[in-house]
């Protein structure tokens, strides 16, 4: 072999590796954008954490570990997203201020995901439903509650991704002898690709309970890496996040949200 053969060769094979490593980043970067999506058109599984340091009016700590798992299904040629979810709840419990951990409620909801000219774009809109699946008194509502939710998420941008969960439920059924429910949750969704996988986030949960005007504004700044394997998409965070405006009991004064999320790939 020559030695121009030997240069054009060794060319080659620099500019096949330079392509393939810029297909691999724009892989791993097109499941960065998409791995904090909630619509995302995929089967999903989330382990999440909440370690609240402080409840407001009390100086005790609580932690609520969420199990979630989404899955996209059809009805009558309609795409839709189901995401049930259950808590596993540690409370501070009166009068002896001894902890309770236990089964939380149990909340599903089912997302008509609109047909958007941008497939980058998500929207979704429809019913949910709390049923009062908690070991504890201290630990859920023993309320049956239904409203509905209501998400977008824009992944338009590799670099910015944002979006919104909303959502409300009033109870219709359970224990006389407890509150009714009667509650709106607004979470924004902020995420700022660094590249290779790593991001910044922020995604508090604005709670305000219309039954008695309490109401919870936490607001946070966390990080996150997303490592494609294959077919799943890991995705690990953490978000420490503290409350800017409060009233009422039983709400976190500062907290820490952390994640393990991954979603399946077709």
């Amino acid at each position: 072999m020559n030695k121009t053969n030997a240069s054009l060769i060794l060319k080659m094979l620099i500019v096949g590796l330079w392509l393939t490593s810029e297909a691999l980043a724009k892989d791993q970067g097109n499941a960065a954008a998409q791995a904090n999506n909630p619509l995302a058109n995929m089967v999903a599984f989330n382990i999440q954490n909440y370690y609240i340091g402080e409840l407001t009016e009390s100086d005790e700590n609580a932690n609520q570990l969420w199990l979630r798992y989404a899955q996209p299904f059809s009805i009558a040629k309609t795409n839709w997203l189901m995401r049930a979810s259950l808590p596993i709840n540690t409370y501070p419990t009166p009068p002896d201020v001894s902890h309770e951990t236990g089964l939380g409620d149990f909340n599903v909801f089912a997302a008509y995901l609109l047909d958007m000219p941008n497939p980058a774009l998500s929207v979704g809109i429809g019913p949910q439903l709390t049923v009062p699946t908690a070991t504890e008194d201290a630990l859920g509502s023993e309320k049956w509650s239904a409203g509905f939710a209501q998400v977008l998420f824009d992944a338009r941008s590799p670099k910015f991704q944002y979006g919104y969960l909303l959502t409300w439920q009033a109870s219709f059924a359970g224990d006389d002898d407890r509150a009714h429910v009667n509650v709106a949750a607004f979470q924004p969704f902020l995420f700022y690709q660094l590249g290779h996988g790593t991001y910044l986030r922020a995604a508090p949960i604005w709670v305000y309970n219309l039954q008695n005007d309490d109401y919870s504004v936490p607001l946070g700044v966390g990080i996150g890496q997303v490592i494609k394997r294959d077919k799943i998409v890991y995705n690990i965070f953490v978000e420490p996040q503290f409350s800017v405006a409060d009233d009422g009991p039983g709400y976190p004064e500062w907290q820490i949200f952390l994640g393990f999320n991954m979603q399946f790939l077709n």
